[in-house]
């Protein structure tokens, strides 16, 4: 043992510190693959980017096919003589918000010290990261049991395709670090908001706004009655918030509107106060106040909250004298944002979200990621995994 280390903890330490330049070369391909969401054959393309990586380092590799988004992609390093057979989710996605051809706008550059291009920290810098860990495992063994680094596809729009795969690699999973970047000061997530995304569509009547304007029924004027009680619902208290973040409708200028549509955000801390908030949300969007109109309400996507246990607390303690290790301090904080990781939260699997490397400005044309945090967060992710078999979580 060295400093504090075993030989394998110090072989995998040392091989990562040497991969910061070919980590940052696998970095930039997949950056420049296009991959929004709803571009399945983008999405697809910027998985053969990793793919072709795990095969040069002799993993084994399962695709799971999806008709409509981007397929999903598993690549195992087992450990046929663990006692615990259940596997370590290194998780990540690799879709993003932006529109097609935004890398060929906006490709990958450095300066400063900074990476930018679209979705290098949310999240494709995580998937580099983990590919890396999984590479250097493979490499140098110490790892405790079955890790699987699981890349995801549809993340940005949630996970319509996505969540049963990681519902069910969850419910069999000892632990999942979950690769969301963590934010500038080394602060990772010790919860998420859950997020419930809906539509509400408005049915009037088309007439002509001089020559028969009584004879139509404005949908625009139903739907303009409905925001502001959507808006009402948010409770900043419970932290509770309604935001109708699109809106459209109606046909011409000279045309009463017969139809209208929004689009609403809800964000909750506590599972108990979703049904609540969503039933309210949908009394209003049904409810029409306007002589003759109809309305509908859709539920689109929706993400679970991640709720702190003490096994999740365990984890935290457990990467954070990895981190320590690896160079670094980190805290963990509460944030709005929802991710996968509360999908496998509420599998009851212990999770870690956020550990991928620093970045911010996510989902903007200003989105960074810190270069020189690529290495540590890989050594301390690495770390992470190999102590899982002291015993810090329970047994299954």
């Amino acid at each position: 043992m060295l400093n504090g280390l075993t030989d394998q903890e110090q072989q995998v330490k040392n091989w990562l510190a040497t991969q910061g330049d070919a980590m940052i070369e696998l970095l930039a391909e997949l950056v420049n693959t296009d991959s929004g969401s709803y571009d399945k054959q983008g999405v697809d393309a910027a998985g053969e980017v990793l793919k072709r990586y795990f095969v040069t380092q002799g993993l084994a590799l399962e695709t799971i096919p999806q008709p409509q988004y981007g397929d999903q992609i598993r690549a195992t390093l087992d450990h046929p003589t663990s006692n615990d057979r259940r596997p370590i989710i290194l998780m990540g996605h690799r879709d993003t918000v932006f529109p097609k051809g935004e890398p060929k706008r906006r490709p990958f550059r450095i300066e400063n010290g900074r990476g930018y291009g679209p979705g290098v920290c949310d999240m494709k810098a995580g998937l580099v990261m983990n590919a890396f860990v999984l590479a250097a495992l493979k490499r140098f063994g110490g790892h405790p049991g079955p890790v699987i680094a699981l890349v995801t596809s549809d993340e940005e729009i949630a996970s319509p395709s996505s969540r049963p795969v990681i519902e069910a690699e969850a419910r069999a999973a000892r632990a999942v670090f979950n690769a969301e970047p963590s934010r500038v000061g080394r602060k990772i997530t010790s919860g998420r908001k859950g997020g419930v995304f809906s539509r509400c569509e408005v049915t009037g009547k088309a007439a002509h706004s001089g020559a028969n304007f009584k004879d139509g029924v404005s949908a625009i004027e139903e739907l303009a009655r409905k925001i502001p009680r959507f808006h009402k619902l948010t409770d900043l208290a419970p932290g509770t918030t309604v935001n109708v973040g699109l809106i459209g409708g109606g046909q011409t200028v000279n045309t009463v509107a017969p139809s209208a549509w929004c689009e609403i955000d809800l964000r909750y801390v506590k599972t108990k106060d979703r049904d609540q908030a969503v039933a309210a949300i949908r009394e209003i969007a049904e409810t029409c106040s306007v002589a003759g109109a109809k309305s509908s309400f859709t539920i689109k996507g929706e993400f679970l909250p991640l709720e702190q246990t003490p096994e999740a607390k365990a984890l935290f303690d457990l990467y954070e004298a990895a981190a320590s290790v690896a160079g670094f301090s980190v805290s963990a904080e509460f944030t709005g944002g929802c991710a996968d990781s509360g999908y496998t939260a509420a599998q009851g699997c212990p999770t870690l979200c956020s550990v991928g490397p620093v970045g911010g400005k996510a989902h903007t044309p200003d989105e960074f990621l810190e270069i020189d945090t690529m290495v540590p967060c890989a050594q301390a992710l690495a770390l992470s995994v190999m102590r899982l078999k002291e015993g810090v979580l329970p047994p299954g």
